[in-house]
Order: C-alpha cells, then structure tokens, then sequence
C-alpha cells in the first residue's frame, strides 16, 4: 500500500519518546566511564613503565656498589685466587727476595767503600786542613760586646763566671801533673805514643787569673780580656808570637798584658789532636784594660792581632783569622 502525502510529510517531525532520551543518556555515560577507565588504565600503565625505570636504576646503582665493595674486597683478598693485594703468596715471596738480595747488595757496596775510605784517614790528624792553615782568635768572656755598671755586681756576673769556668782546667794543682818544657823551643814528640803536655799555669795570668781579684778588675771598672788561640793540629808558627791589642779613637788606651808583652811560647806547638793529645791546653793571654773615669760611658773598640810570626792576620775575608774584635763600655 501507498502511503498518502499527509503520512510522509508527518513522519520526520515525530520527536523521540522520554524512553529514548534515557537509553541515550545512559550511553553517554557508559561511554563516559568507559572513555575515564582507559584514561586511568593508561596512566597506570605509564605510572608502572616510570616504576620499572626507576626500579632498573635503583637495581643498577646497588649492583653497581655490590661490585665496587667486591672488587675492593677482591683486590686486598680473593678467596678464590688466594691472591693478597694483586699477588699470590709466591709472587710476594720472589719480590721481597729480589728486594732483599738488591737492597743487601747496595748495603755491601757502601759498606765497602766506607771501610776503604776509612783505611786512608788517620785517627789524629785530618787528611785535608789547608782551610784552617791560619788560626783564629777568640775572647773570653764569650761576647762581641761587653757592657756592665761596675757598682752593680749583677751586671758582669755573668762574665766573670765565663772566666772562671776557663781558668779551671788551668789551676796549678792540676797543671803541676803536666811536664816542664823548654822555653822558646817546640815539643815536637811525633814519635811518642803518648804525647806530653806542657804547664801553662793559672797563676801566670796574675792580675787576671782572678786569683787575687776574684771579680778579675771588673768591680774596679779596669776588666780582664782572656784572648786564646784556635787549635790546629801541627801547627809551628815561626817567629815570636805575641798579641798585640789596640783601641781604635784618637789617644792610647793603656793595657796590661799577662805573661809579659803577651809572648806565647813555642813550647805549647805543636798540638797533636784531641785523640792523641787529650789533655792539651793552649797557651792564654790575657789583656787588662786600665781604664779611667774619662773612659766611662764611652764605648771602646779594641782589636787586639797576632804579631811576630808567620801567621796571617789580615784577610779581610775572615775577621777572626789571626785577629779578633771586641767593644767594651763601662758605667759607674
């Protein structure tokens, strides 16, 4: 049958039913949550690969430790190798051995050309002195500089006991045990398997032996200078030697000099060593300075030199080779 053109014209304009709204809604919701679910299942999934990545990382990190730990454990033991270090125990055996035979032969080496060394050297005397052909001159008390109050005992105490302690090893009753030698002649005993040594006693020094003037002129303001000379074995100066001493400023300054003109003897040269000649003691001279009250409060330099022999004293190189220096003021 044919439909008439009312039925067809009122066909499209029929409107769906409230059942047919309700079933689209619900689609759309189900689609909705459908549509959520994946969403939500794809986060998860991206969520889990993020975990298993970092839980990769974390895995390499501790297996990265672990085989850090063992490779160090490794290295200073391996239980499986038995190595120590890096080296088995026979590995180590031959190496110190190399070492021990190595270092013994470098020890037997030195000590073979110490010994030969030694077979050259004498015991008294040193193989080379030509640097200390010249003596030097020292001054006691020990000092470049020496200033005190004479009114003040506290103030040169100090010196006085510095000439004390040098003068001891030459009091008379210990030099009385010494021989008497001839004067103005060496005491040449290079054959003598034990060497002689000459008196030099204390008591020669006089007025400065602090024998007696125990404070040797200092509490007088008129102080003592002790001026010795540097041992060098096998030394023979020619001549006459004496020390002679000088102030350096416009007039003379008077001084006293103990043994007389300050000689010192051939009799005390030549001096053997300190093995062979123990109990040597070289010749003093000692130097009083007579000072007056116009020399107070004024510094003095005095040089005092060894005169009368073949010994240098004027290299301007050393100021102590044959020559010393010192200056000495004095208050009231």
């Amino acid at each position: 049958m044919s439909s008439s053109p009312q039925d067809q014209n009122q066909e499209p304009n029929e409107e769906p039913t409230q059942e047919q709204n309700q079933e689209q809604r619900e689609e759309r919701k189900e689609e909705a949550k459908a549509e959520e679910k994946e969403v939500k299942n794809e986060e998860t999934k991206e969520e889990q690969k993020q975990e298993k990545k970092e839980g990769k990382k974390e895995q390499k990190k501790e297996s990265k430790k672990e085989e850090k730990t063992e490779s160090w454990r490794d290295f200073i033991y391996n239980p499986r190798t038995g190595e120590f270090l890096g080296r088995t125990a026979s590995s180590w055996g031959l190496i110190l051995l190399f070492y021990l035979i190595f270092y013994g032969f470098l020890a037997g080496m030195f000590s073979l050309t110490m010994w030969v060394m030694l077979q050259t050297l004498d015991d008294n005397v040193p193989r080379y002195q030509d640097r200390v052909a010249n003596p030097g001159l020292v001054i006691r008390p020990h000092a470049s500089e020496i200033s005190f109050n004479r009114s003040d005992p506290t103030n040169y105490n100090q010196y006085i006991q510095q000439l004390h302690d040098l003068l001891q090893q030459y009091n008379d009753s210990v030099q009385e045990r010494n021989d008497l030698c001839l004067v103005g002649e060496y005491t040449e005993q290079d054959n003598e398997p034990i060497k002689k040594v000459c008196q030099f006693k204390r008591s020669t020094l006089r007025q400065c032996s602090g024998l007696p003037d125990t404070s040797f002129g200092y509490a007088d303001g008129k102080p003592c200078i002790i001026i010795k000379m540097n041992r060098v074995i096998g030394l023979k100066p020619r001549g006459d030697p004496y020390i002679n001493c000088t102030a350096k400023r416009d007039s003379l300054l008077q001084m006293q000099y103990f043994p007389s003109e300050g000689r010192m003897d051939k009799m005390f040269f030549p001096y053997y060593g300190n093995k062979a000649h123990p109990d040597y003691v070289q010749p003093l001279v000692a130097v009083k300075l007579l000072l007056t009250k116009e020399d107070y409060n004024v510094e003095q330099t005095v040089e005092c030199k060894l005169e009368g022999s073949n010994l240098r004293n004027d290299d301007d190189r050393d100021k102590f080779q044959g020559r010393v220096t010192f200056r000495v003021k004095v208050s009231e």
